[in-house]
């Protein structure tokens, strides 16, 4: 079920090689150098290096801060949703014993 189907090989005899015949001689491609990249090569120095790790940690910080206020928006609305629900229901319960 799960082995792969091969087309069956081919049988037909291979073909006769032609009659010799002789190379005829070419002459050898010029070589050219290869194209040189105009874009100068990046080239790290301590400062850059300080500023990359420096950006690079503000961004994680201010990502990490982002999220967690959007978690502390959740845990707030979410405690003031069971509060409310609690509210209600006391006051829907003292209704009935009334």
């Amino acid at each position: 079920m799960f082995t792969p189907k091969y087309p069956p090989q081919d049988t037909a005899a291979a073909a006769a090689p032609a009659a010799a015949q002789v190379p005829a001689v070419q002459a050898p491609a010029p070589v050219v150098p290869a194209p040189v990249s105009q874009r100068p090569a990046i080239q790290l120095t301590p400062g850059t290096a300080l500023a990359l790790v420096g950006g690079g940690t503000a961004v994680v910080l201010v990502v990490g801060a982002v999220l967690v206020s959007m978690l502390l928006a959740v845990a707030i609305t979410g405690m003031s949703v069971a509060v409310t629900a609690v509210v209600l229901r006391s006051l829907l319960n003292q209704q009935k014993g009334h």
